[in-house]
């Protein structure tokens, strides 16, 4: 039941910022594509979940916060594939590495549909800079235990994957000859 398990609760602007915290429309700075001395840089206003952990950020260990991008899961299904139940279900299943779904949010004043964390978006921002935005934003949406370390763990398998030259060859033809020899005997 979604109230035994609270997905969500909101904080005031006051709190300290925590991993799960939600800042909607953050400026990003994007960078151009050729540094020169004297450039242009684009600001892009985009939804963002915190990833560093939050003893690092109650502790004070580091200067700057990742982030990642979050969307609705209506706002995904631009792409045909998450129009359809099976797209949907790979998703919530975790079976997309750079993709993790939350819940719908049913605090009121909150509601949202699913939440779609997208790791491939990640940004690092000052830490007095986004601790400002989040102050003149007022209160703001945080994703609760366990969730939170459910998000960060996802986050971790999209990190550390490896990518190897050659794979290990799949058991399941051997497997399936295996078979057919022990019913011919």
């Amino acid at each position: 039941m979604a109230s035994e398990n609270p997905w969500y609760s909101t904080v005031s602007s006051n709190d300290p910022l925590n991993q799960g915290d939600f800042i909607r429309k953050c400026p990003i700075i994007i960078p151009p594509k050729v540094i020169q001395k004297k450039m242009d840089v684009n600001i892009k206003e985009v939804n963002i979940i915190i990833i560093t952990q939050s003893c690092d950020l109650l502790q004070r260990k580091t200067d700057t916060i990742l982030v990642c991008t979050y969307y609705t899961l209506e706002q995904l299904e631009s792409v045909p594939f998450f129009k359809n139940p099976v797209g949907k279900e790979v998703l919530r299943r975790g079976n997309i590495v750079y993709l993790h779904l939350l819940n719908k949010c049913i605090l009121p004043g909150w509601e949202s549909s699913f939440i779609v964390v997208d790791f491939r978006k990640v940004y690092s921002i000052d830490r007095n800079l986004l601790n400002e935005i989040s102050i003149n934003q007022g209160t703001r949406l945080r994703l609760l235990s366990p969730y939170r370390e459910q998000l960060s763990q996802s986050f971790a398998r999209y990190i550390m994957r490896v990518g190897l030259p050659t794979d290990i060859p799949p058991f399941a033809n051997e497997i399936y000859q295996l078979e057919i020899k022990s019913t011919e005997t």
